[in-house]
């Protein structure tokens, strides 16, 4: 019998360069998300010996990436000082780009957003996109008082297939997204790089770096947008699959044959209330909806949380994580009441699943996709990425 012939794997060494460049990040990281820390718990904390963290941290300080932030007391002898990170040290800006609207985020180093635009439009064609962000960056950058010099990068966070799934609503012209260039997109005013990213991956991404991705280093993140995506990190890592497709739950269907999407969504949401007599409007802006709308978002979440159990039983079954985290541009009140129902629906199905992870709100929820593409450009330049200590393919 013939043997199938197979792709063998790619493996490297490193060498010293590269090694050098990854303990650096690391280090770097490890200051940004558990910071303040002391040399000591770095050295604890990265596996590095204390003379390699002395020499590390010295270069950090002298790029004028973290600072020393004062000294720990009660302890015995000199306290140590602690280290953090340089919030001004470097910027992001970050683009999310959905079916429904545009966001554009100003983020610093540490992760904060120093200013935000964003604009509601059904179905914006890229030159909208375009002239939106051309009118607005250098305002964002002057009224948050950041100098273009420090802007390291783009990110942009869009949905796959943008202009191709054929959701209700959606116009003919609309298929110009398929052949669109985001880098030429947004080459101007500022000409910097440009990273694009599915918007739920960069969503997990910044739940990642900046969220519950801290205490669960294994989760699964479903974002609710105008349609439904989900991403997968496992041990801190984003895992793409061998397509990049991994996370799509919104095509999975329900009973009925549908696309779980058609309900699980802000356009499924808006769906079910213009059938009532409601507005989507009513929802996303009214701090105290009225009753009808009250009633009618109520028995939306119920069954868009049944909805859920279907890709839920296949996350628990396929993939175990630590915890299920919903993001998206839902308020955050309505996010948190659709996370605890399909928590509670979930728990009742406990004895018929091997495990069941909670299921929780997201901790970066409206703004999800845009600060993550944010921190795009940070991985790129300045922190651990997947791969870092693979020589680059002959």
């Amino acid at each position: 019998m013939t043997a199938t012939p197979r792709t063998r794997p790619r493996l490297s060494g490193t060498n010293l360069e590269r090694a050098a460049d990854h303990n650096q990040r690391v280090t770097l990281h490890g200051i940004r998300v558990l910071g303040p820390l002391t040399r000591v718990e770095l050295a604890g904390i990265t596996g590095l010996t204390g003379p390699a963290i002395a020499n590390i941290t010295k270069r950090l300080l002298q790029d004028g990436l973290i600072e020393e932030a004062g000294q720990r007391r009660g302890g015995r002898g000199q306290p140590p000082t602690k280290l953090v990170v340089r919030p001004d040290a470097c910027y992001s800006i970050g683009v999310n780009i959905d079916r429904d609207h545009i966001t554009l985020v100003l983020v610093d180093f540490s992760g904060e957003t120093l200013i935000r635009v964003s604009e509601e439009v059904d179905f914006a064609l890229p030159d909208q996109v375009r002239a939106l962000y051309r009118r607005s960056i250098k305002n964002m950058l002057r009224r948050a008082g950041v100098d273009v010099a420090k802007v390291v990068g783009i990110g942009v966070a869009v949905p796959d297939d943008l202009g191709l799934v054929d959701l209700p609503g959606r116009p003919a012209e609309y298929t110009a997204w398929d052949k669109t260039n985001m880098v030429d997109l947004f080459r101007e005013p500022l000409n910097l790089p440009v990273f694009v990213e599915n918007d739920a991956a960069a969503a997990a991404m910044g739940e990642m770096q900046l969220g519950l991705g801290h205490t669960n280093n294994s989760f699964f993140y479903i974002l609710i947008s105008s349609g439904l995506g989900g991403g997968l990190v496992v041990d801190g890592s984003y895992l793409r699959g061998a397509d990049g497709r991994s996370g799509e739950l919104g095509f999975m269907r329900t009973v009925a044959g549908e696309e779980i999407q058609r309900m699980v969504s802000l356009s499924g949401l808006a769906r079910h209330l213009e059938r009532n007599g409601c507005k989507l409007a009513d929802v996303m802006g009214a701090a105290d909806p009225d009753e009808a709308t009250s009633a009618c978002v109520a028995a939306w979440i119920e069954d868009a949380a049944r909805q859920l159990t279907v890709p839920l039983d296949a996350i628990n079954c396929l993939i175990n994580p630590a915890a299920v985290l919903v993001g998206g541009r839902l308020p955050t009140a309505l996010l948190e009441r659709l996370a605890e129902r399909a928590n509670e629906l979930m728990q009742e199905r406990a004895s018929l699943l091997p495990m069941v992870a909670p299921v929780i709100r997201a901790a970066l929820s409206e703004d999800a996709p845009a600060v993550g593409a944010a921190i795009l450009p940070f991985s790129h330049f300045l922190l651990p990425k997947q791969a870092a200590l693979w020589k680059a393919s002959a």
